[in-house]
């Protein structure tokens, strides 16, 4: 019986000196950028300044657009047409003042059209459930 725990006591003692050898490392570090920081800042450029206007007419398509703006610093006013399909013509005339946001006026030119319809209009057809389709029996004698 001795015998037995010494050797039971060996097993314990070899389990708990061996120690395995622990693998870590350091996570690699992120390279170091190639390019300098930059000379400019946002307060080097020049105030905003610019003004454009473009017109689209199609008369096969019947797009009809326009629009115009002009900015000058933190001050920007502008136009923009619209033909409607009932004929009248939107204009949205804008202005924007530093922060006061987006200062919209609408209008309309002409009267809307709304001719007369020729299309008749059909009821949709009834739809009823497929007829049955009969399908084979077999019976077998008893």
């Amino acid at each position: 019986m001795n015998a037995k725990i010494l050797i039971l006591l060996g097993l314990v003692a070899v389990a708990v000196a061996d120690k395995r050898p622990t693998y870590s490392y350091d996570s690699p570090q992120p390279p170091q950028p190639v390019y300098g920081r930059s000379s400019s800042s946002e307060e080097d450029f020049e105030p905003p300044k610019y003004g454009f206007d473009w017109v689209v007419q199609d008369g096969e398509t019947y797009n009809d657009f326009a629009h115009q703006e002009d900015r000058q610093d933190d001050n920007t006013k502008g136009s923009y047409t619209v033909q409607l399909p009932d004929g009248r013509l939107q204009t949205v005339t804008y202005y924007v003042d530093g922060d006061s946001g987006y200062v919209a006026e609408v209008s309309y030119q002409g009267e809307a059209q709304y001719p007369e319809s020729n299309e008749s209009y059909e009821a949709p057809r009834s739809y009823a459930p497929p007829p049955p389709k009969p399908s084979p029996s077999y019976s077998y004698g008893k």
